[in-house]
């Protein structure tokens, strides 16, 4: 096994807990609707899940760690690309409690998260880069 296989796998690995974290955020009323499971295509899409391995972390989401960011900049940077793809499909008011509930899931505070993700779209919608984003979010209360 190559070195590239090994990054390839790891990554690989990491994009497919990080989408059984958001599945589980998805489940925690018991049910996946519509509109979650619109989202959820698109996410599994843009990590590269296949249909196969999205089909098993549908049904055994439990079974993958939940690896949360371990840094506020690492937690910032997710939120950054989930409210990007949001923003993609322009779907911002019927999304945007999911996108409260994976913040709260990113370990933003359960007050405040409709707070940072209402700013995280104002900030997407206006085409700000990460580095943009990250300091408009840490100082959003100045």
């Amino acid at each position: 096994m190559s070195f590239a296989d090994l990054y390839d796998s790891g990554f690989r690995q990491r994009n497919e807990d990080h989408f059984a974290a958001i599945v589980r955020v998805a489940m925690d009323d018991g049910v996946i609707s519509d509109k979650e499971k619109a989202f959820l295509d698109r996410l599994a899409r843009n990590l590269s899940i296949s249909a196969e391995d999205y089909e098993i972390i549908l049904k055994d989401y439990m079974t993958h760690p939940i690896n949360p960011p371990t840094t506020y900049d690492r937690r910032l940077e997710r939120l950054y690309d989930l409210t990007r793809m949001v923003h993609i499909d322009h779907e911002f008011e019927e999304e945007e409690p999911l996108l409260e509930r994976l913040a709260i899931g990113l370990g933003f505070n359960t007050k405040n998260a409709s707070y940072v993700v209402h700013k995280a779209l104002t900030l997407v919608k206006e085409n700000a880069d990460l580095d943009t984003f990250q300091e408009e979010i840490k100082n959003m209360n100045r």
